[in-house]
């Protein structure tokens, strides 16, 4: 349950972009980039080697006629090269010239990979074949970088560049995705980043520049708008379509499209007339975005000062809302925050299937109340996603919705799951709610705290080191340092007293109500635990478990016994489940385990396969609680 959280360097800033060519081309070495020996060849066979160093121009230039009079795919491939390695030597120094060459490097790579002439002789095992790839993707980056520097590179924009002796027309399009051009802010590259803090880092190879995409806040209509974090960096994929030239006066006019691909969407292109992968990092911009310090302070916010805190409450996105794709809500526990999920998202999201056919959310909530008073709020967010996303609720996908929760946020989605009756409003009193005394707006938050029904749109629940059965983590000393750390709001307190004060002999001693912290509400003792155990659960929700047991071997569990280190394994078991799973990690990192990981993956594949299976299952309608509430839904406040 307690995470901690210690700033994590999630990216750092190499010295030197990351490419495939520093090591190909020596383009680091003490004697400088150097053509390799393939392409060293050519020059001897043609006897330009001597040329080489006095005047490199000249030696493409020369290398360019012979092309002409005598086409093949390996003097193609040289030339691509020669061009890359006098556009390095040129940058700044010459930038219209590097970027002329750049420039004829990509022309003449893509003319090795694409041109009709060399596809009987093409051959994709041919080391050169993927360096040809390289050196397309090398220049491509290389002329992006030079064309940034003189203004914005943006979706929807058209740009003159004007070389030495070529004149390029550049339109920049998005295509495919989620992502609309005013979404665009700035673009970093992929080549400058290195993941730290991610132990996976996917990265698919073909053709383009993976790049990361930084979002620009803008009024819109989309509904996802209200959902998105304040930044939000996502990937994309820059690819460089050269049509057909048009005669000018002074040489070659270039019209090209710089096309700007969501790898998360597209995967492959058709490019020449055949199916071409691109070159994708989904990682990397991931871990920029979540490189951003105020992210960091928010677990600790929310558990020390759940009063402020809720203004970050909330169900958050990083992707826009997709239709057709099934919602996983990730809820984190307690000392906690979306980031903790990071992990298994990244690597859930590296499943084509999974990619495909899901979407994650990640719920943010103060960690420090009650968790029965979050369940509440997470009932009560869930339907505004719904509102917002689909009033009309003609979208299926969201009624698939799946639910990850560890620790404390499994009893949060377990929660939403389950019918109340009267059962938990009499862990508080046996009097009826309507028969205390209290302002209307006190009645109308214990209305919603205690009384609920179970959300029809969850279908699968994931419970991950849950204590079900509470903890022996919220001990004395835990719960002094929690009444003393963290701060309740003062209109919480004066409540409370005035609920007993004018209702004596009414309230049950203890009562779920005395509880003011997220430590006491998981004692043991609580009479929440009981009572949730036993509810009726709908027939249309499965349930999955993940227990965590910190190895009987080494001094921590010997002292830990059979837990988790916080949780116990008594505590943290089910029956009732459609599967258990026990893995050798402790609380902490339980939920980032890759046995873990893949149990999720193995469930969320199971989802579709029954969803296959059975099409065209009606959906329950929504309910919103036991006990209604006014037509718009108040905050709900912990009770007293």
């Amino acid at each position: 349950m307690c995470q901690g959280c210690a700033q994590t360097r999630y990216v750092e800033l190499r010295s030197v972009p990351h490419s495939p060519l520093v090591e190909r081309l020596k383009l680091t070495s003490r004697g400088g980039p150097q053509p390799t020996a393939r392409t060293m060849q050519i020059l001897r066979q043609y006897d330009l080697v001597g040329e080489l160093d006095k005047d490199p121009r000249s030696v493409v230039s020369k290398l360019q006629a012979i092309v002409d009079r005598q086409p093949s795919a390996d003097k193609l491939y040289s030339l691509a090269e020669l061009n890359y390695l006098g556009a390095k030597k040129m940058e700044g120094k010459n930038e219209a010239a590097a970027l002329d060459m750049y420039g004829a490097a990509v022309a003449h790579a893509y003319l090795y990979l694409f041109d009709e002439r060399f596809t009987p002789t093409r051959n994709p095992y041919d080391p050169e074949f993927r360096g040809a790839c390289d050196v397309y993707n090398g220049a491509l980056e290389n002329a992006i970088r030079i064309v940034r520097k003189r203004g914005k590179l943006l979706p929807g924009s058209t740009h003159t560049i004007e070389s030495e002796s070529q004149r390029w027309t550049v339109t920049v399009v998005t295509k495919g995705g989620e992502w609309h051009p005013e979404d665009f802010d700035r673009f970093e590259f992929v080549s400058d980043y290195e993941v730290r803090g991610l132990a996976n880092r996917f990265h698919s190879y073909g053709l383009g520049v993976p790049l990361i995409a930084v979002r620009k806040k803008h009024p819109s209509a989309s509904p996802t708008e209200q959902f998105f974090p304040p930044e939000v960096s996502f990937p994309v994929t820059a690819l460089l379509r050269v049509l057909p030239d048009e005669a000018n006066g002074s040489g070659k006019a270039h019209h090209c499209v710089l096309e700007l691909y969501d790898p998360l969407a597209s995967s492959d292109i058709l490019l020449a007339g055949r199916r071409v992968p691109l070159e994708t990092d989904i990682s990397t911009p991931l871990a920029f975005l979540l490189n951003d310090p105020r992210l960091e302070s928010v677990a600790t916010a929310g558990l020390l000062h759940p009063d402020r805190s809720q203004k970050t409450r909330g169900l958050y996105m990083l992707e826009p809302y997709q239709p057709g794709k099934i919602p996983v809500l990730m809820v984190h526990g307690l000392w906690s925050s979306p980031l903790t999920w990071m992990e298994m998202f990244n690597d859930l999201r590296s499943v084509p299937e999974i990619r495909d056919h899901y979407q994650f959310w990640f719920y943010e909530y103060p960690t420090g109340q009650p968790f029965w008073v979050s369940a509440a709020q997470l009932r009560q967010d869930l339907m505004r996603v719904r509102q917002a996303l689909d009033p009309r609720q003609t979208e299926p996908a969201l009624d698939q919705m799946v639910l990850v929760g560890h620790s404390m946020g499994g009893l949060l989605s377990k929660m939403q799951t389950v019918e109340s009756g009267e059962e938990f409003w009499r862990t508080v009193s046996d009097y009826p709610l309507t028969g205390l005394t209290m302002p209307p707006e006190e009645r109308q938050t214990l209305s919603q705290v205690y009384y609920f029904r179970p959300n029809p749109s969850i279908r699968r629940v994931i419970t991950i080191a849950t204590p079900h059965r509470g903890s022996d983590f919220a001990n004395d000393t835990t719960r002094w340092l929690a009444q003393r750390l963290i701060t309740l709001p003062e209109q919480l307190v004066k409540g409370q007293q005035e609920l007993y004060r004018d209702n004596p002999g009414k309230l049950r001693d203890p009562s779920p109500i005395e509880v003011t912290t997220s430590i006491e509400s998981l004692e043991p003792e609580t009479p929440i635990f009981p009572v949730l155990l036993a509810s009726p659960r709908p027939t249309w929700v499965k349930y999955h478990n993940i227990v965590g047991e910190v190895p009987e071997k080494g001094l921590l569990g010997k002292i830990a016994g059979r837990s988790d280190g916080i949780v116990s394994y008594e505590s943290a078991h089910l029956d009732d489940v459609e599967s258990e799973l026990v893995v050798d990690a402790d609380h902490l990192t339980v939920h980032r385990h890759p046995l873990s990981v893949l149990e999720v993956q193995r469930i969320l594949l199971l989802h579709l396969d029954e969803l296959r299976s059975f099409p065209h299952a009606p959906a329950p309608r929504w309910h919103t609680a036991a006990v209604p509430p006014s037509p718009a839904p108040q905050p709900v406040r912990p009770p007293g």
